[in-house]
């Protein structure tokens, strides 16, 4: 669960408050996720940041993933320019117990474009990718929305990555969340999204993973 909503002045239109905590149950992959998300906007752009944590029942914690990025973007800037880092680290089960990973530090040096309003919007982005120990150049690009099915009721969310690891003549991953919430009041929402997915995660495949979900807008 990531970039639930991307980074934009028009996050603020989506949801209420400025931050939200969002517990996942996870069909595919039997475990649970919790995603909480912080985003700030000001005069000079917006900064944006989530942490994921996944868990398994025998051994708590089983991995953490962290995203940060800001949009540098005044009134008479037509795009923003986006910097993001992303990182996190996993575990995985051997014959004589547990073992570990890291996935490689990347930061994301581009430009942003977003529109939007109380009803819907979008927002993308194109970058250069650095990946540690890539050894090649790389690229990602990003797009985000919403739609306001019903005002105050029914959110339309999601979004879709596509990005290269070891330059243009390896394999691309493909990743997008489109997610689906149904508003209990402003604080609450019960949901859910579904990863798609292919070459993701050591994953050489097209993959469909569904999820149900509660969110707090904090």
């Amino acid at each position: 669960m990531k970039k639930i909503i991307t980074i934009a002045i028009f996050f603020i239109a989506v949801i209420a408050s400025a931050q939200n905590f969002q517990l996942h149950r996870d069909f595919e992959r039997g475990h649970f996720t919790t995603t909480f998300e912080l985003f700030k906007p000001d005069k000079y752009g917006s900064t944006f940041t989530f942490v994921d944590f996944d868990y398994n029942a025998s051994s708590g914690i089983s991995g953490g993933y962290y995203e940060i990025a800001r949009v540098l973007k005044t009134e008479k800037m037509p795009v923003g320019l986006h910097v993001e880092y992303n990182g996190g680290l996993g575990t995985f089960k051997t014959a004589d117990g547990m073992g570990g990973f890291t996935i490689n530090d990347a930061w994301i040096f581009g430009a942003n474009y977003a529109k939007g309003n109380a009803k819907m919007g979008f927002s993308t982005y194109a970058g250069y990718k650095a990946i540690k120990n890539a050894g090649e150049a790389n690229y990602q690009i990003t797009g985000t929305w919403y739609v306001n099915l019903i005002e105050n009721k029914l959110t339309f969310s999601g979004f879709a990555d596509l990005w290269s690891e070891n330059g243009l003549t390896d394999k691309t991953v493909f990743l997008a969340e489109p997610q689906l919430w149904f508003h209990l009041n402003k604080s609450f929402s019960v949901g859910g999204e579904v990863e798609l997915s292919n070459n993701f995660a050591y994953e050489f495949e097209f993959k469909v993973r569904p999820t149900l979900g509660i969110k707090w807008n904090i």
